[in-house]
């Protein structure tokens, strides 16, 4: 599969889901080691596919048309290679969830069947989207009206607020936002911040943090606004999947008042593959599992 393959990874009870689209018959095709270890709660991937291998086995011996129902997609291995393993499709996770009777398949067929009708799952697949969207022109990125357009996109049909700035104060686990009333002053003065430098992209992504424009949505609109500044300014974006949840989380909280944490996790992430759609998945998925469970 050529580099443009469209990767998902999802995550259920913090394990990662990885998925591969298939553009000849229009679907997603799941990793079933990832699903086993989902089903099995087993953090330890070889215990994973060992335990696939064995079920694999008893079920061709049943003659269980689960087995056939399996195509090999490659992967990227824990070594950094690609490898191929097994995947199924929706229909097939559901029949291979079904042969784990414990509470946690239970669990994770709920999880696995209606995520992806939800605001998140609806959003999640228009911002895979965004990638080939080309919605910004260059001189746009970094305005208060790019944001606009990208949560737009992202949340329009599902919100009704989409792409609107806020009338309304709000506030997070006791940090206050910035006041609606003076967010269009405020908005006007982020826009007008330099971007020039690292810490001058970071800074101006902090104050457009504290100023939350939007009634929801504000972290999954802002990453993609930060990553477009940071490919227009240096040539670089963030590669998600090198940040921690708990660590972006504590980081962001710090912010307002010490930068320090943030700037070097996103420092030590940064990466010069802007034009990979891979990565650009990869960030999509990592940033909608930070706002999971908050």
């Amino acid at each position: 599969m050529s580099n443009n393959t469209k990767i998902s990874i999802r995550f259920f009870d913090d394990r990662e889901v990885r998925a591969i689209w298939d553009e000849e018959n229009n679907k997603w095709w799941f990793n079933v080691v990832d699903v086993v270890a989902a089903l099995y709660g087993q953090d330890d991937y070889t215990k994973a596919n060992n335990y696939w291998r064995w079920l694999k086995r008893k079920l061709t011996k049943e003659q269980n048309q689960l087995v056939s129902a399996t195509h090999g997609f490659k992967f990227m291995a824990a070594d950094g290679k690609r490898r191929l393993a097994d995947t199924l499709d929706s229909e097939g996770v559901i029949s291979l969830a079904k042969h784990f009777p414990n509470n946690n398949a239970i669990k994770f067929l709920d999880w696995f069947t209606y995520s992806d009708n939800s605001i998140d799952g609806q959003s999640k697949k228009k911002a895979y989207s965004f990638f080939e969207s080309n919605l910004i022109n260059d001189a746009e990125i970094g305005t208060t009206k790019s944001l606009q357009q990208i949560h737009a996109y992202l949340f329009g049909g599902l919100y009704d607020f989409a792409g609107q700035i806020r009338q309304k104060n709000i506030s997070k686990g006791g940090f206050q936002f910035a006041v609606s009333h003076f967010l269009g002053n405020t908005l006007k003065q982020i826009e007008e911040m330099p971007e020039n430098s690292f810490d001058e992209i970071v800074d101006k992504y902090i104050e457009m943090n504290i100023a939350h424009p939007f009634m929801e949505g504000n972290g999954r609109s802002t990453r993609i606004w930060l990553d477009l500044i940071f490919k227009k300014r240096l040539k670089l974006c963030v590669d998600w999947s090198k940040i921690d949840k708990k660590d972006y989380h504590n980081a962001m909280l710090l912010s307002p008042t010490d930068c320090t944490l943030l700037k070097s996790l996103l420092k030590n992430s940064l990466t010069d593959e802007i034009d990979s759609r891979e990565m650009f998945m990869k960030g999509i998925d990592y940033s909608y599992y930070y706002e999971e469970n908050e």
